[in-house]
């Protein structure tokens, strides 16, 4: 998951007056990169007036200090200290704009990788600091570096009043600083080369507002010296809480800048330390394992149903440790049941099942391995409509199951069975329960059943959630749009979320039961969910998950509260909006879905009504459809 094998670790330097040396200290202590200040401290420039406006020779050293591959790999540069674009005396605002400029202009004459400049209050304090930056990164490709925005996670506010006996902080309404960068990047039209540098305080922030933080693109953690204790050998170590912080945000793969003066014997004591908890803390689960390198990553959802799977795409999914077993578990539960029924009707026929959408063969193995366990006699059907996959199936059927099975080729929807079964088992779920068409799928099928036959599955039901996620709308946004109607926002994406922060829990939203009694049939959904606002946030789409009845009490599922553990078949999906909704805290969320069908395809459309209306995204399926 992690570009590094160690944790990835820079030193912060104040003042450096030796570069080279520097850089051979904080590499010698096993330290990656190194935050240095863009220019010489004592070449304070005075554009508009003071004493050094004349004054002769460089800004500051060479760049041939350093070969060109050293600025770039280890170098994050930092604004000079005194810069306040922002301030209100003109001479100091307008010297500071000159001054900025030219540093940023030389970061990128180095080809510096990252530049960091520090958050001092919200826009009232920065709108100054925030066009500069934003021209500059708007002005690509020219512009390369990223812009690591240093946030603090605590208002430096509260550590002023904590002071006065005049003010009671608990009482004092100070700002969070997540509403700093939130205000930032919004006038900064939440460019992608904006990133998150937070500074790690002395308290810890409660888990809420650290779970808003991990939905955003935060780069580093910069972690002052100041914040680690002392063990009892004299080693620097953190607090239960500050490493159940910094424990938080490995799964974004963030880097460490350490800063402040050393207060130990060696300053590589610090790199050590976050190193070891870097390396047993690494997630190393079977769904991790499995979704390594696909994290934040937007995919197209399947459509087996229109396209034929490839062999590497079947042969993915037929890994999955559980489904497979869960499907077992209801076959056997349902065999055991016909078993019972047939023995009080007096009938020795063997049970029909009839597996539709068969693949590769994983189901219809769970179905013969149920049948041994149970010890029941079985026909099956195995029907599949991809011809590739037909070809796998009749070289198993010759080599290893004979004459029990029976393989159909055909779509199950036209196909004219022999007979009806008892059990009609199917695996045409979605990351969303409906959107691979199992409930049209199944609605074709059902003709096959007996009008007392199981269904496997019984019921799914799809669940939604409102999210934060500045990565994925990024994601997003890239994309090319094929139309006017930017149709990049208006189509759903399969991913596995990381870089995301649920602003509340998933509700249900749609619910198909098979086999179908309704008359007529009618899968078109509507849906209508209220949510609710903990804190601040902002609103960029939603998370869309499912569970699903396979028979009686066999359950399985994807909803983060109930998921199947160690299952990997399905990432959850993602409907996103084209304009990110801000959210005060208390704000209702109320969300609006269709299911909308005709004879060809079946869409999704959605919308927002509440904290403030937004416009229908795909109306008609204009811009993503699942084809029938």
């Amino acid at each position: 998951m992690s570009a590094f094998k160690t944790a990835s670790c820079g030193l912060d330097f104040a003042a450096v007056p030796d570069i080279q040396e520097g850089l051979h200290v904080a590499t010698a202590s096993k330290y990656h990169f190194v935050t240095f200040p863009i220019t010489h401290p004592n070449f304070k420039r005075e554009f508009i007036k003071g004493k050094a406006k004349n004054r002769p020779g460089p800004i500051t050293r060479s760049d041939m200090i350093l070969c060109s591959s050293d600025w770039s790999q280890y170098i994050v540069g930092k604004l000079s200290p005194y810069i306040d674009v922002d301030s209100t005396v003109p001479f100091i605002a307008k010297n500071s704009r000159e001054t900025i400029n030219q540093e940023l202009s030389f970061a990128t004459h180095l080809g510096l990788i990252a530049i960091t400049i520090k958050l001092k209050g919200n826009l009232e304090k920065t709108m100054n600091l925030a066009q500069i930056v934003y021209n500059k990164i708007a002005a690509e490709p020219h512009f390369q570096a990223f812009i690591w925005v240093q946030v603090p996670m605590e208002n430096p506010m509260k550590q002023v009043y904590s002071h006065r006996e005049d003010k009671n902080v608990d009482e004092m309404e100070v700002e969070n600083t997540w509403n700093w960068w939130n205000s930032f990047r919004i006038v900064c039209n939440y460019h992608k080369k904006l990133i998150v540098a937070l500074v790690v305080s002395n308290d810890v922030p409660d888990k809420e507002e650290v779970l808003r933080w991990i939905g955003e693109p935060v780069k580093c953690l910069i972690i002052p010296t100041s914040v680690f204790i002392t063990n009892k050998k004299g080693y620097p170590v953190l607090s239960k809480g500050h490493q159940d912080l910094i424990k938080a945000f490995v799964p974004l793969d963030v880097q460490y800048i350490i800063t402040g003066s050393n207060r130990h014997q060696n300053i590589a004591y610090y790199y050590h330390y976050l190193d070891h908890l870097w390396k047993n803390w690494q997630p190393d689960g079977t769904i991790e394992r499995f979704a390594r390198g696909f994290e934040d990553y937007l995919q197209n959802p399947l459509q087996p149903l229109m396209d034929n799977l490839e062999s590497s795409t079947y042969e993915i999914f037929e890994k999955d440790p559980i489904k497979y077993e869960l499907y077992q578990r209801a076959i056997q539960s349902a065999l055991v049941d016909r078993a019972d029924l047939k023995k009080k009707e007096k009938d020795d026929t063997p049970i029909v099942v009839m597996v539709v959408g068969a693949g590769r063969g994983p189901l219809v193995r769970a179905a013969l391995n149920a049948s041994i366990s149970t010890r029941t006699t079985i026909k099956l059907y195995a029907v599949e409509k991809n011809p590739n996959a037909i070809i796998t199936l009749q070289a198993l059927k010759k080599e290893m199951w004979g004459d029990q099975v029976t393989i159909v080729s055909s779509d199950m929807r036209e196909w004219k069975a022999p007979e009806k079964c008892d059990i009609l088992v199917s695996e045409l779920l979605g990351s969303f329960g409906d959107n691979e068409l199992s409930p049209e799928c199944l609605d074709g099928a059902q003709k096959f059943l007996k009008d007392d036959g199981i269904s496997i599955p019984q019921a799914y039901s799809s669940y939604l959630a409102p999210v934060q996620a500045n990565k994925l709308y990024n994601e997003v946004r890239a994309a090319k749009s094929t139309n006017e109607h930017e149709s990049n926002f208006e189509m759903p994406y399969v991913v596995q979320f990381q870089n995301k922060y649920d602003i509340d829990e998933p509700q249900i939203l749609f619910t198909f039961v098979h086999p179908n009694k309704d008359d007529p049939i009618d899968n078109s959904r509507y849906g209508k969910n209220t949510f609710k606002a903990s804190q601040d946030c902002i609103l960029h789409g939603f998370s869309g998950y499912f569970d699903c009845q396979l028979y009686k009490d066999v359950m399985m599922s994807i909803e983060p509260r109930t998921h199947s553990p160690k299952m990997f078949s399905w990432f959850p999906i993602f409907f996103p909006i084209k304009t990110p909704v801000h959210l005060k805290a208390g704000d209702e969320i109320v969300s609006h879905f269709w299911r909308c069908g005709n004879t060809k395809n079946v869409w999704y459309e959605w919308s927002v009504e509440k904290p403030i209306p937004v416009a229908i995204h795909n109306p008609n399926g204009r811009s993503s459809k699942i084809g029938l």
